[in-house]
């Protein structure tokens, strides 16, 4: 029964973050409308970011509730899940063409992020260190580190802002805009609540770890609202908002979903990952770069679907043995 109630609540929690991104993402690109922002940048940072939100709310609850593995295998398994699966996805849908400057100055930029992340948290055997830890320090870089990110972004947007195409129309009202950005709100983070709680309570009741937990049932739904948008602009052709969407949630996702709620509440001191998923949170960014940079021409690259089913083939892997390792 208690089993039961557990699950209940989980689906609910699902439910409140996947609408609350939904009202979030709807409201925010609104009321960018409203005050003549471009597309562009709708879709590289109020989509992007608000499809992170789910994960940044999952983030700030594990921390008030201790749970550091919680909050690091969120970040991890939403960034692979988010290439390998997403960008997929996408490309057997149909392929991805990629813009040049993404593939010489985005991607590297996520690259770099990744990277930077990686080496803030492997602190083992560095200057006598007996435990791979992740400090305020190292989490006020990552927000720097977005910092020059959005820098980037508006200066790139800048560029383009007399182009008057590129400004849609609002959906709603201003008013109703701003109410369905608060709605959304108080969905995300009670959703994120009731998720927190009752993955880590099925997870010690039935005896699978909170890396598992957090890897995988965390992971997945977190990234629903990535996913949805992924398929819907691949349907749609609309190659420079799904793009943009991934690689804008990856970069979020370490800077903010991981580095803010570190930078507010402190040292964390994760103990049950393993270097396998570190190796496949930053290889798939590699992949992603390495699969752009091999179709590159003189206009940009593209993902082709043998590309994309590859790289549900390595995700099917990586998954399998996440879930084996569970099992036995």
């Amino acid at each position: 029964m208690e089993i039961a109630l557990q699950i209940t609540l989980l689906v609910i929690g699902f439910v409140l973050l996947i609408k609350g991104a939904d009202w979030l993402v709807s409201g925010a690109s609104s009321v960018a409308s409203h005050f003549k922002v471009s597309k562009q940048l709708i879709g590289l940072t109020i989509v992007a970011f608000g499809t992170g939100a789910p994960e940044l709310a999952v983030s700030i609850s594990s921390l008030i509730n201790g749970n550091t593995d919680m909050l690091l295998g969120n970040v991890m398994g939403s960034n692979i899940i988010n290439i390998l699966l997403l960008i997929g996805v996408a490309a057997v849908i149909h392929p991805i063409s990629i813009k040049k400057t993404t593939i010489s100055k985005e991607l590297p930029l996520l690259l770099l992020i990744s990277t930077a992340m990686v080496v803030l948290f492997l602190d083992m055997g560095i200057a006598g260190a007996d435990a791979n830890i992740f400090s305020r320090g190292d989490a006020i870089i990552c927000v720097l580190l977005f910092a020059i990110f959005v820098y980037y972004i508006l200066n790139m947007v800048k560029q383009n802002r007399k182009d008057k195409k590129a400004i849609e129309k609002p959906k709603y009202k201003l008013g109703l805009s701003f109410v369905f950005v608060i709605l959304g709100l108080a969905g995300v983070i009670g959703g994120s609540q009731l998720v927190v709680n009752s993955a880590s309570t099925l997870a010690a009741m039935i005896g699978i770890s909170d890396r598992i937990i957090a890897l995988t049932v965390v992971a997945f739904g977190t990234s629903l609202p990535e996913l949805v948008t992924t398929i819907t602009a691949a349907r749609r052709h609309e190659n420079e908002l799904l793009v943009g969407n991934i690689i804008g949630s990856n970069i979020f996702n370490i800077c903010i979903v991981l580095g803010l709620p570190v930078a507010i509440f402190g040292t964390i001191t994760p103990g049950s990952f393993e270097l396998i998923d570190i190796i496949m949170m930053i290889g798939s960014s590699v992949i992603l770069w390495m699969v752009a940079k091999r179709g590159e021409d003189g206009k940009g690259g593209i993902i082709r679907r043998s590309e994309g089913f590859l790289m549900l083939v390595i995700f099917a892997i990586y998954y399998s043995y996440i879930i084996y390792g569970a099992l036995i």
